[in-house]
């Protein structure tokens, strides 16, 4: 996947995951964009040889819930 490939990638994927941390965390928009700039899940999730743009959305905001509860993200398959 070439870089320009990937940027396209996330730039879809973003807004879907936010959408779900509103939901699960009822909280606003921004909020939501904050949370997930902000995570140790989006630093992975913006290097694209973790894979991890192959999860869906609503896997990405559990695993950013997960983040936010306990501290530690078990990343499936690991």
């Amino acid at each position: 996947m070439t870089d320009t490939q990937f940027k396209a990638t996330l730039e879809m994927l973003i807004p879907l995951v936010v959408r779900e941390i509103m939901k699960s965390r009822n909280v606003t928009e921004q909020e939501a964009f904050e949370l997930l700039y902000s995570s140790f899940l989006y630093s992975k999730l913006e290097i694209e040889d973790t894979k991890l743009w192959h999860l869906s959305q609503l896997t990405l905001a559990n695993l950013l819930n997960e983040e936010l509860e306990i501290g530690k993200i078990e990343f499936p398959g690991a």
